[in-house]
């Protein structure tokens, strides 16, 4: 594995968007971001295409393409953070050029654990998955969103622990009226375990399950090949979030995980918490259930991942220890 380093002053980041870009009433959310990274004293340099809109995407293919290689093979730039996710980031694989790529820190998520993880899985490099830039517009950042700086400025070698924050925010809701902090963390956080396995290690990979599915099968996901040439065969601690998708969608997506042999040397999951649908009487509970059944593996739940803020900073080919403790619930991550 190859883990990029981000320093704590001076740090340039890069913003591009490889989904989804900004409708113009957005536009003040990347302009009060830069605001606040640059108060934290990092420097922003933005591309183009966070600026429009259409069609689902941002840009072209091959403009969202060439704008993400030129960051992400640019010295002066020390990261790369896309605004926020979106649906068709899938279309820019084949255009991108990830042998030349720097090693330097991808972090997002929702449709960005796409480049995520097809990233570290064609190339080792370890990715992060975790706030979006326009989540960094706010002018306090609570313990739990503002941990990435912590997680990126770990050395190759060292170690970072992150806890379960103190409350969550529900559904998804516009900021409109808030400046100081852009979330209402209003609901109790709770980091559950489906039985009494409540410790689990393995190497981190995952994202969001609704966009990293359509790896499958394809040369940008192949699992195996990673799991054997860049961990030596280390079992793979599995973590998930859902944005839309319902109960039966993801029972349906973690079998074609399954088939496709994506967790035969797995150690556990990790899901993130989710407001998504349930059909009929398929319950979150029982989708994790048929996957512990089928697989005899640990499943840990509503943790801070994904769409209902604040979340972990989790990186992908990073070794994970989580532990279930009560409000002392923690991960262990270790850059080996």
């Amino acid at each position: 594995m190859k883990y990029p380093f981000l320093g704590w002053t001076g740090q340039t980041i890069g913003v591009t968007a490889p989904s989804s870009g900004l409708r113009e009433q957005q536009h003040k959310w990347v302009e009060r971001a830069v605001e606040q990274v640059q108060a934290r004293q990092m420097t922003v340099r933005l591309g183009e295409t966070i600026w429009s809109h259409q069609y689902a995407e941002s840009a072209p293919v091959k403009q969202r393409a060439e704008e993400l290689n030129r960051m992400m093979t640019d010295k002066t730039i020390d990261a790369v953070i896309p605004p926020f996710g979106g649906e068709r980031a899938i279309d820019i694989l084949p255009e991108l050029t990830p042998s030349a790529y720097q090693v330097k820190w991808l972090l997002g998520y929702s449709d960005i654990s796409t480049l995520l993880l097809s990233l570290t899985l064609q190339t080792g490099i370890a990715t992060a998955h975790g706030p979006n830039f326009i989540e960094l517009r706010s002018e306090e950042w609570d313990e739990t969103r503002s941990a990435w700086r912590r997680v990126l400025a770990t050395v190759s070698g060292g170690s970072v622990t992150q806890w379960a924050s103190d409350r969550y925010q529900a559904d998804w809701v516009s900021d409109e009226h808030a400046e100081r902090s852009i979330f209402q963390l209003t609901e109790q956080t709770e980091w559950k375990a489906l039985d009494e396995r409540t410790e689990v290690t393995g190497r981190l990979l995952g994202g969001c399950l609704e966009t990293i599915r359509h790896l499958i099968g394809t040369p940008y996901g192949d699992v195996d090949r990673f799991q054997r040439d860049e961990l030596n065969g280390e079992a793979i601690l599995w973590y998930f979030e859902v944005s839309e998708a319902n109960s039966a969608e993801v029972h349906r997506t973690l079998r074609q995980m399954a088939y496709a042999g994506w967790f035969n040397h797995a150690s556990g999951f990790l899901f993130g918490r989710t407001s998504a649908q349930i059909v009929e009487d398929l319950t979150w509970l029982h989708v994790y259930q048929n996957l512990s059944d089928e697989t005899g593996l640990p499943v840990l739940y509503d943790l801070d991942i994904g769409h209902q803020p604040p979340q972990l900073t989790l990186v992908n080919g990073a070794t994970g220890t989580i532990r279930i403790q009560g409000k002392d619930s923690r991960i262990d991550i270790t850059f080996n």
